[in-house]
């Protein structure tokens, strides 16, 4: 995405959450007093940045764009990867290896797309649900209940869900995939290396940026863009976390 700014001529500022908790609201209150030309949201939603730095970005109509936002923010420029398509994927994986027990592991409730990653699991006949931080830690105890469901698979909303899931699984004595299948969501860039290598849902995300950039400039540019969100669909990459139903 980065590359993409600056083929626009755009010279892009990165901010990014730190464990010396630099909140949102700072980093808009900065970026509004340099006079940046727009801002791009990922992961993230400016509403919840605090009411008085979401009055300033809509008072000085600020162009903003956001990639897989966490909270609805309808009436605002998204792009998105479809999580409905990402667990189709990873579902009909899973159940072509002969799996009928099959978790979930999400982000907390209210996280827009753990949410939509919810409904399309709900609406494919899954009923095995773990909600938790993202984070190792957090996929290691999310597990736990899966397992002692009788779990046969887990799909993961994040690849550090899913390495979680793993390290919790094996504490339990569970060999992965020959006891118990998983599938990451993200493709992170050391996923062909891990053991085993992670059989992953990939995010388009040089796609995605691009998408995100145009939308921006078209705004910067005072060019009339669509509000309705656009999806992309994302890509199954199968490696070895997953094999056939014990």
């Amino acid at each position: 995405m980065a590359g993409a700014l600056v083929r626009r001529n755009l010279i892009p500022v990165l901010c990014t959450r730190t464990a010396d908790g630099v909140s949102e609201a700072h980093y808009i209150e900065m970026l509004l007093a340099r006079k940046v030309a727009g801002i791009i949201f990922v992961a993230a939603s400016y509403v919840d940045a605090g009411p008085e730095q979401t009055k300033a970005l809509r008072a000085r109509k600020l162009p903003i764009v956001l990639i897989n936002e966490a909270d609805e923010n309808l009436g605002v420029p998204r792009v998105a990867v479809d999580d409905a398509v990402a667990v189709d994927l990873a579902m009909a994986h899973l159940r072509d290896l002969g799996h009928q027990r099959i978790g979930l592991i999400v982000g907390p409730r209210g996280h827009v797309p753990s949410e939509r990653k919810l409904a399309e699991f709900r609406r494919l006949g899954g009923t095995l649900v773990a909600h938790t931080m993202f984070s190792i830690a957090g996929g290691q105890t999310a597990v736990a209940p899966l397992l002692e469901a009788g779990a046969t698979a887990v799909v993961c909303a994040s690849d550090t869900l899913a390495l979680g899931a793993i390290r919790g699984a094996r504490k339990q004595g569970r060999r992965v995939p020959e006891e118990l299948s998983v599938v990451g969501f993200d493709d992170s860039v050391y996923m062909p290396m891990m053991d085993p290598p992670l059989t992953t849902v990939r995010q388009p995300i040089a796609a995605i940026g691009v998408a995100a950039v145009n939308s921006l400039v078209a705004q910067i540019e005072r060019r009339p863009v669509p509000l309705d969100e656009e999806l992309f669909e994302p890509e199954l990459i199968v490696r070895s976390s997953t094999a056939a139903a014990p």
